[in-house]
């Protein structure tokens, strides 16, 4: 797994919740493909359409509020955003986010220090957050090795079955 990111900003606001994410008129699939046409349609209706392949999303507090169903990060992962860097998550969408291999790092400096657009780099294995736009860089705490290996693998399913394969 490439242990760095790199990717453009959409920056979103505090307590932006999973039906925000991906409004529960659409979770008839769990399939990614399928639900990023929908990802943050009701705050961003554009989102869908210009987000690239390795952008990040910044945002508040209590990002991924609401809900349990891990159809957020699905969502998210499906519309090709490679990271999400916040002031804080909610509990549930944190573990959801692991679970599906979405990489997520908690930097209210990172937050702060962001506008849409910039270019951030994200380094997974150390935790470095740099800001190539505005040349300034944080540090979050990274995942421990086994957790990164599990995101890399694409979550806890892909990962267990690898354990599974390996006794």
């Amino acid at each position: 797994m490439d242990t760095s990111l790199k990717g453009k900003v959409w920056k979103y606001g505090d307590n932006i919740d999973t039906d925000v994410i991906i409004p529960a008129r659409y979770l008839s699939t769990s399939l990614p493909e399928e639900l990023a046409p929908h990802c943050m349609e009701d705050i961003d209706a554009g989102f869908a359409g210009v987000v690239s392949k390795g952008d990040i999303m910044v945002a508040g507090n209590n990002f991924g509020c609401g809900s349990s169903r891990e159809h957020a990060p699905l969502a998210l992962l499906g519309a090709g955003i490679s990271c999400v860097v916040a002031r804080s998550f909610a509990r549930i969408f944190y573990r959801n986010a692991i679970n599906v291999g979405l990489p997520i790092f908690e930097c209210p400096e990172a937050e702060e220090g962001t506008q849409k657009g910039d270019e951030l780099e994200v380094d997974l294995e150390k935790g470095l957050i740099l800001n190539r736009t505005r040349n300034v860089s944080w540090t979050a705490r990274p995942f421990p090795p086994f957790l990164r290996e599990l995101i890399g693998l694409g979550g806890l399913v892909p990962y267990v079955k690898k354990q599974l394969g390996a006794s």
